[in-house]
């Protein structure tokens, strides 16, 4: 971790931790607290006897909190050199690691999963130079590579056995043209992961509807695969017929004891502005289908930035958990322990 960070630096993740309006936020210049901000102060300080006995909980020492779902790419300069974005690809937004460990640091993360993100594509070198240089702080999930060839089930042996990632991502949008996740080479990627020890995480951007079936038939064939659901399937709090069967048919996924969700990237499941309290009957539902002791938060730094800061996005767990009464134990669950028993032996200081 950097010793330390610029007060330029420090101010700016101030100024986007939770309580910044929209409107006010700018990735380069912080602007100081306006009326809107106090409001939202306000509404986090007035918080229930549920809310505070679960926070305090939440920053105890008995267990760490861990961000089970982020990404890191290059800054300018490494994009640059060493380090360049896919084609297409390249980042609007600053997510190099440097910036993560102030962020990190500022809201009392003591660790998490990094996903490879799509702007290296099936490049890992980026990703891989930070696991190596802060080997207690994260762990790392690849991105499988679902060419025609088979080539991308060498590189998950390679990237899980020598290069020491955890997991790896399903993003079925990188399927070939009318192929399905359970084609010849996903499932060979699938059983692969499986007698790797490497949980799958599913990412559904367009909704679970679309996928169901094939997860279904993962999970039935391969149950020796842990399987994780990004983003709560990207399922909001339904509204109509439609939405309740796709939440459900996400919920009744519950009956794999293999399956695990990220309570993450709530600005991307909700209907809502910050603190994204509908989630709050998501979370709900979950908890009552698959137990906290299969939930985890993720932040999905760095996009979550410009919603609600990294700060912010932590701190709205506590909140959203507080409109239902979460225990603490369960939060406890959700904000690290549920991460770090899927992947003993992580987040360990040498």
């Amino acid at each position: 971790m950097a010793s330390s960070y610029s007060s330029a630096a420090r101010a700016h993740c101030r100024f986007l931790s939770p309580l910044a309006t929209t409107s006010s936020r700018t990735l380069l210049s912080p602007t100081p607290p306006t009326a809107a901000t106090s409001r939202r102060s306000l509404l986090l300080s007035s918080t229930t006897g549920t809310i505070c006995a679960a926070a305090m909980a939440a920053s105890s020492n008995s267990f760490k909190v861990v961000d089970s779902h982020l990404h890191v790419w290059a800054s300018p300069l490494q994009a640059a050199g060493e380090y360049p974005f896919f084609p297409g690809q390249e980042a609007t937004l600053r997510g190099d690691v440097d910036f993560l460990l102030e962020c990190m640091d500022e809201a009392g993360v003591a660790g998490a999963l990094i996903v490879q993100p799509i702007n290296h594509m099936f490049d890992h070198s980026l990703v891989t130079s930070v696991l190596k240089r802060y080997p207690s702080k994260f762990i790392g999930c690849c991105l499988a590579n679902p060419a025609d060839d088979g080539s991308g089930i060498k590189q998950l042996e390679h990237l899980i056995v020598q290069e020491k990632y955890r997991a790896v991502r399903f993003n079925p949008n990188l399927w070939p043209s009318s192929q399905k996740m359970t084609n010849e080479v996903g499932r060979s990627l699938f059983a692969k992961a499986g007698e790797l020890g490497a949980p799958v995480g599913i990412m559904v951007m367009k909704g679970i509807s679309s996928y169901i079936q094939e997860i279904e038939e993962l999970c039935m064939d391969y149950p020796a695969t842990t399987v994780i659901l990004d983003h709560m399937a990207f399922c909001k709090p339904p509204t109509n017929d439609d939405e309740e069967k796709a939440f459900s048919s996400f919920l009744n996924l519950s009956r794999f004891p293999q399956v695990y969700v990220k309570y993450s990237a709530l600005f991307r499941i909700t209907r809502e502005s910050y603190p994204y309290e509908d989630t709050s009957r998501l979370l709900s539902r979950a908890i009552s289908s698959y137990g906290a002791n299969r939930i985890m938060w993720g932040s999905d730094f760095p996009y979550v930035i410009p919603e609600c800061g990294y700060k912010g996005a932590k701190e709205a767990i506590s909140h959203v958990a507080g409109k239902i009464a979460v225990s603490a134990s369960d939060l406890e669950w959700i904000l690290g322990k549920t991460v770090s028993q899927l992947f003993q032996g992580a987040w360990v200081t040498p």
